[in-house]
């Protein structure tokens, strides 16, 4: 038994979710695939798989074994660079999940440099707002804005703050009123971002005293976008990140609020299993992304 082969096959079939999909990832027939895993399952006299007809998902075995897999073949895979001399031409897949509004606003021509500067690794980009852990859907690594998850299997490298604003269209402010304190927003329409525990809940840092408000509106969302474009439209008062609206900021199409008090600012990082700290990768993508970020 190639005990390799075996344990690539078994990993690819958790990361895709199928042993169609991994056998197509490994350009080898689904029964090749299955046979590999067998004979996986029959050397250590364990079953890694539950397996139906619509899915395959991990035992409680086998999530252990396939994350001592992937550190192992983390560590394969720097050996291998090191023993073939390619440090300067890394090469490889670079599965990523980032959110929507970031992914469209800054991510796109960032990895379009990356990849110019890595020709040989190839990047597959998801963009979604949901939370993603990265072990049990098989990405590399995923980043995410606002306060990272507390798991001991993940890593977590902070890249950079990002600032924001609250803001509403001048015909929101002229129609409704301009608010002048914070108690005033309890009068207003608010739009908050839906995926946030404390979503309904802002928080702002006015003379070095930080002040929470509690804000009510008829619309909410798990997208930065959707909700600029609900202000823009003089749905309401929304609180987001500079990047999404500082264009809008400068026509003038949307005005600051409250503009002597500071909002807290919300951290961007990358996330990814803790055994994949060796990864090449993930490394260069790291440091290029946050490089990027402060120029």
């Amino acid at each position: 038994m190639d005990k390799f082969e075996s344990i690539r096959a078994f990993t690819q079939v958790i990361e895709e979710g199928s042993f169609a999909a991994a056998a197509r990832k490994m350009h080898l027939s689904r029964s090749a695939v299955n046979k590999l895993v067998i004979n996986l399952e029959n050397h250590l006299g364990a079953s890694l798989l539950y397996r139906t007809t619509r899915q395959v998902t991990p035992t409680a075995t086998g999530r252990a074994f396939y994350e001592r897999c992937l550190e192992i073949l983390s560590t394969l895979e720097e050996a291998e660079l090191s023993v073939s001399q390619q440090h300067n031409e890394p090469q490889g897949n670079l599965k990523i999940n980032a959110p929507m509004s970031f992914g469209i606003a800054r991510l796109g021509e960032i990895i379009a440099k990356f990849m110019t500067r890595y020709s040989k690794i190839k990047i597959q980009l998801t963009l979604e707002d949901r939370f993603i852990d990265p072990i049990s859907e098989g990405y590399d690594l995923v980043i995410r804005i606002g306060s990272p998850p507390n798991s001991p299997n993940l890593l977590v490298h902070k890249i950079t703050t990002l600032s924001r604003v609250i803001c509403a269209s001048p015909h929101y402010l002229t129609t409704k009123g301009m608010p002048n304190n914070l108690s005033d927003l309890k009068q207003h329409s608010c739009l908050h971002y839906g995926y946030l525990i404390n979503g309904s809940q802002w928080q702002f840092i006015h003379q070095g005293k930080e002040e929470r408000i509690t804000v009510e509106g008829f619309f909410c969302s798990n997208n930065g976008e959707v909700l600029r474009d609900a202000a823009l439209q003089g749905l309401g008062i929304v609180m987001l990140p500079n990047f999404i609206v500082d264009h809008y900021l400068e026509r003038g199409d949307l005005q600051i609020i409250f503009p002597d008090y500071q909002i807290p600012e919300l951290d961007l990082s990358i996330i990814y299993p803790i055994n994949r700290h060796l990864s090449t990768k993930i490394k260069l993508f790291t440091e290029f992304l946050q490089r990027s970020l402060m120029n």
